[in-house]
């Protein structure tokens, strides 16, 4: 089993800044791809960036050039900066990532959240 647990989220006022961590645990051989997801009270969960194996990484339109994912793949962390925040990116933050948890064996697991308040 995989377990995620994320942090670094907060209140900050609008401009600010915020970093959120994911870091995955247990019977691992490899992490493929990370992502981070977000939902807002009443919309659908988005993607908000992904990242993988080599490093290539993916943004949604609303937070290209704000936004920036990494990874640590020695430590199994995800990493999200996010500057310039704006009051439209309140929501709650998730990670997921897709892990080798066998020989040929790949499923993919969430994390529990973190809230992220932009106050304008």
């Amino acid at each position: 089993q995989v377990q995620l647990v994320e942090s670094g989220g907060g209140l900050v006022q609008a401009g600010g800044s915020l970093r959120l961590s994911c870091a995955a645990s247990g019977r691992i051989f490899s992490i493929p791809a990370s992502a981070w997801y977000r939902q807002a009270p009443g919309n659908e969960r988005e993607l908000v960036a992904s990242i993988n194996s080599g490093g290539i990484t993916n943004y949604a339109d609303s937070v290209k050039g704000r936004f920036t994912i990494s990874r640590d793949n020695a430590k199994n962390m995800v990493y999200l900066q996010m500057n310039s925040l704006k009051p439209e990116d309140t929501a709650v933050y998730y990670c997921s990532v897709r892990a080798q948890v066998g020989t040929i064996r790949y499923d993919d697991y969430w994390g529990q959240g973190t809230q992220v308040t932009v106050s304008s």
